[in-house]
């Protein structure tokens, strides 16, 4: 699959005053597990993930910590993401770059016929110190198709691999979706969504 990367965006850092709570990091990650759609979504059906059917026509658009995708990609059919998601960090602003960056990350998925996003997250206390708690995702979408999905793999728990139930058991106290997500996912699940006449 092509790869293509890009700088920075023009945001900038937010203060390193800026404080954020890994809770308040946790619950905006909530959303990212769960598939765009899911709300109109029939039962996941576990374990049925697998790639999109479009895998092999994606160029992956790769972004760093903090960066949002630019407007001209819109248009991209598919639109194939890949977002590094390892600097969700309370002392030195990462949690708040992570955070600004997510609504426009929403905006551009969200239009999108057919989208497949990979992103590695980790969230630390301070920079360069040891993961509370850690992933790899992959969630694609296809309007046309009528069909969605999501998995999570290694898992991470203070830095060491994990089950799913290992990093919910550490969640749950925080964000009890978001840990009942991280179980689902980590078994892979495939939905069925309602077929778009746009797409």
């Amino acid at each position: 699959m092509p790869v293509l990367r890009h700088t920075t965006n023009p945001l900038g850092a937010p203060s390193t005053s800026v404080r954020l709570t890994v809770l308040g990091a946790m619950v905006a990650a909530a959303a990212a597990l769960l598939p765009v759609a899911s709300a109109s979504a029939a039962e996941p059906g576990a374990g049925g993930y697998a790639d999109p059917s479009y895998a092999s026509a994606c160029t992956f658009h790769r972004y760093g910590e903090g960066e949002t995708p630019p407007l001209s990609l819109f248009s991209a059919d598919p639109l194939c993401v890949e977002y590094a998601k390892r600097d969700i960090t309370v002392t030195n602003g990462g949690a708040a770059r992570f955070l600004l960056a997510e609504p426009a990350r929403f905006a551009i998925a969200v239009p999108a016929c057919r989208y497949w996003q990979l992103d590695h997250w980790s969230v630390q206390a301070t920079p360069g110190g040891t993961e509370l708690v850690g992933w790899d995702g992959s969630y694609w979408f296809d309007k046309a198709e009528g069909s969605a999905a999501a998995r999570v793999g290694n898992i991470t728990v203070a830095g060491q691999p994990a089950r799913a139930e290992e990093a919910a058991k550490v969640i749950r106290p925080y964000d009890a979706r978001l840990a009942d997500a991280l179980e689902r996912d980590a078994a892979g699940v495939k939905v069925q969504l309602p077929v778009s006449g746009l797409c």
